[in-house]
């Protein structure tokens, strides 16, 4: 068949820097922008800081380097190469859980995208004053029509790059992208932290003390790691299958891990310290939730000398982050589709669009129009976000652990890794794979239930 994806013929990132900057872009999204500051205001500061590094550099590192080795062991996105170790049923579910992740989380992400595309254009016409008044997100959000707009036109925007390809489409993108997105947020963070009185937020971001670490913490701290890292959601299986074997995995795992460090570090610098200034350092205020991005945030921005610059610079930055993460999520479902169906990618694009425009126009329309329709008592953007992130993601990280550990074998994925790259932390690897890595999942997936149930509160 023409359109059938083969190996021989399967697209290509033409090297280490633009597979590396796409899996950036991937990993710098809206996970580290909209959710790792208030998390870390939340659950400790430093401490949250300092307990994120670590389970990045184990847990999270051995979670990058399997799923991106099978991708190029395989060169499949997560269903074939699910389906490569074996036929039956737990490959069956394994590789498609995998695989649905990012067709579920794409179209909820072109509506907040579409959020961050209409702040951006507000302030780019002068309108700050409005975006700052009390009430302006949520009558937004429940002005169903405009909603809509702004997430076609996200939408839109993702797709004509994806339509362009691995190499002209995704990875081009990426290396301007990425570069103008780590300055802009070094300019808000050095804006931010050179407030005066914002220096007491910088030492409760970055000082850790021991009385603020709790449980909940390291719960937190695993939950972020998903968004942060792009972990179960195919995305490292698919990116993965476009490098070729001369590629240092392990440095380029190393460089992922740096770019994520940087962005939660800028995030953390841009949001505290400023939220500590406007608020008095109320602790209510810095633990607001994503709320924190669209209502107090441009709170802040108008407090300021230079609030529309900052506003401007800041949107732009975060349209950047929130574009990048989405195209990553597409590009993947649209490597599935073309793997599994043998679709060209003009018509696993079509495909695609068409369920980003039913599960989106849901997400955007939940907080308007249909916001009466509740599954589980969430709006439509919150159960999905909650059945992808909560059980979906552990669940297929999980499935990636019994592959390595009981069919695959460590010593077949360190020989993968080894064809490129030295595998200095291959002792950690295996012990944290083996015995670690399935436990935590095992918490994160607890801990999410519990957390509907109203066990516990996250």
């Amino acid at each position: 068949m023409k359109n059938k994806a083969t190996p021989g013929s399967r697209a290509r990132f033409s090297g280490r820097i633009g597979y590396v900057l796409a899996v950036a872009g991937s990993a710098v999204g809206l996970g580290n922008i909209w959710r790792f500051p208030y998390l870390a205001a939340k659950y400790g500061g430093g401490m949250f800081l300092l307990t994120y590094l670590i389970l990045m550099l184990t847990f999270g590192y051995a979670l990058i380097m399997s799923e991106t080795a099978l991708g190029r062991m395989t060169k499949k996105s997560p269903v074939g190469a699910f389906h490569a170790f074996g036929k039956t049923l737990p490959f069956h579910i394994g590789g498609w859980v995998n695989a649905i992740v990012p067709l579920i989380i794409a179209p909820y992400y072109c509506v907040i995208g579409g959020w961050v595309l209409k702040y951006l254009f507000e302030y780019l016409r002068g309108n700050a004053a409005p975006l700052a008044g009390d009430g302006y997100f949520s009558d937004f959000t429940a002005a169903s029509g405009q909603v809509e707009l702004w997430f076609i036109l996200f939408a839109l925007l993702t797709f004509v790059v994806i339509l362009a390809g691995v190499k002209q489409g995704v990875e081009r993108v990426s290396k301007v992208v990425m570069p103008a997105l780590i300055l802009l947020a070094v300019a808000v963070a050095v804006y931010s932290v050179t407030r005066p009185g914002a220096w007491e937020g910088v030492k409760y971001f970055l000082i850790p003390k021991w009385e603020d670490f709790s449980f909940m913490t390291v719960i937190a701290a695993m939950g972020q790691l998903f968004y942060s890292l792009s972990i179960a959601m195919g995305i490292l299986y698919t990116y993965g299958s476009y490098i070729s074997k001369d590629v240092d995995l392990e440095k380029s795992t190393v460089q992922v891990e740096l770019f994520d460090t940087a962005i939660a570090l800028l995030a953390g610098l841009m949001i505290i310290p400023a939220v500590f200034v406007f608020s008095g350092g109320d602790m209510a205020t810095l633990q607001a939730g994503p709320a924190l991005t669209f209502i107090t945030l441009p709170k802040i921005f108008a407090s300021m000398g230079l609030g529309p610059v900052v506003g401007i610079t800041f949107f732009l930055m975060f349209f950047f982050a929130a574009l990048t993460s989405t195209i990553s999520l597409v590009e993947t479902s649209v490597s599935t589709m073309g793997d599994e169906l043998h679709l060209s990618r003009l018509q696993s694009c079509l495909l695609m669009g068409g369920i980003t425009l039913v599960l989106g126009t849901a997400s955007a329309l939940g907080f308007g129009v249909w916001g009466h329709v509740r599954l589980l008592g969430m709006q439509f953007l919150d159960f999905f976000d909650f059945i992808t992130n909560s059980l979906m993601m552990p669940f297929g990280a999980l499935a990636t652990c019994f592959l390595i550990v009981r069919v695959v074998g460590f010593q077949r994925i360190a020989e993968e890794i080894e064809l490129s790259s030295r595998f200095r932390r291959k002792r950690l690897y295996c012990f944290f794979l083996k015995y670690l890595a399935p436990v935590c999942l095992a918490i994160i997936l607890f801990s999410s239930l519990a957390n509907v149930l109203g066990w516990i509160s996250l």
